[in-house]
């Protein structure tokens, strides 16, 4: 079964399952990108250390009351009653912890250029704090160099990443695919929302080769119907973040179309 939905699938949003699919988009686009810009280059898979909020533990069965029996050889206690504590409240306290982070160079084989980068945002990218201004400056020095730079955001959550638009009426929508060639200043952005399809846009190389075409949406959909995402996700809760009225009503339909199919 591939996802219901014609583009990205905001169910799969939820921090518990992004890292997941983060990390198979990774492996899906260095599977087929590498037959595609070989022998001339090769694809390299690189990795860095983010902080993250490690997932809460399974949720403990707590008695409503405590009865503590005390100490039988105590004078002073010996005729008092047992101790009762009121229930305590259960908390989830934010553990973070550093996990690998995966990206893509497309690198040239004979001289060992990298000539561009492949990023997949997460929500350590797009949250400020330490990571965020750790990949923004990333982000620039890239933007300084000969080496091109493709930008995914799959994720409605937390703050893009900074642009200003030139030519459309600046929204946003809920998606972007950056893709900054390294030899211009300005950048090709292909925004799109969850009722639409995720965009093809190609992979910049070297002037003068062919680039190939990265079907992004293919390899999802591939992605949801081998990790059987259908059985992974309660389409019964709303998605994380929640969408907006009119959208919440459009997927609504959507998956009643889908079930009754």
């Amino acid at each position: 079964m591939t996802s219901p939905f014609p583009g990205m699938d905001p169910w799969l949003e939820r921090p518990a399952l992004w890292p997941g699919v983060h990390d198979n988009l990774i492996i899906s686009l260095h599977r087929a990108l590498a037959p595609l810009v070989s022998p001339r280059y090769y694809v390299d898979v690189r990795q860095r250390l983010v902080f993250a909020v490690a997932p809460s533990e399974p949720a403990s069965i707590i008695p409503d009351v405590f009865v503590v029996e005390q100490n039988a050889l105590s004078s002073e206690s010996a005729n008092a009653e047992p101790a009762v504590f009121v229930e305590p409240v259960l908390v989830d306290v934010p553990v973070r912890e550093k996990i690998p982070e995966d990206y893509l160079e497309i690198v040239e084989a004979a001289t060992e250029q990298v000539v561009a980068v492949i990023e997949i945002l997460s929500l350590s990218n797009k949250m400020s704090g330490k990571d965020r201004r750790a990949y923004e400056y990333k982000r620039e020095r890239v933007f300084r160099t000969p080496t091109h730079l493709v930008e995914i955001d799959l994720l409605r959550a937390g703050e893009p990443m900074p642009f200003t638009f030139l030519q459309t009426n600046g929204h946003m929508d809920h998606y972007r695919i950056l893709v900054k060639r390294g030899d211009r200043r300005r950048a090709h952005l292909y925004p799109f929302s969850v009722r639409q399809a995720i965009p093809v846009f190609p992979l910049p190389l070297q002037a003068g080769d062919r680039e190939p075409a990265i079907r992004l949406g293919d390899m999802l959909k591939q992605i949801y119907g081998e990790c059987r995402y259908n059985f992974r996700i309660d389409y019964g809760k709303p998605p994380v973040p929640a969408l907006n009225e009119d959208d919440a009503r459009w997927a609504a339909e959507i998956l009643r179309a889908a079930q009754a199919g």
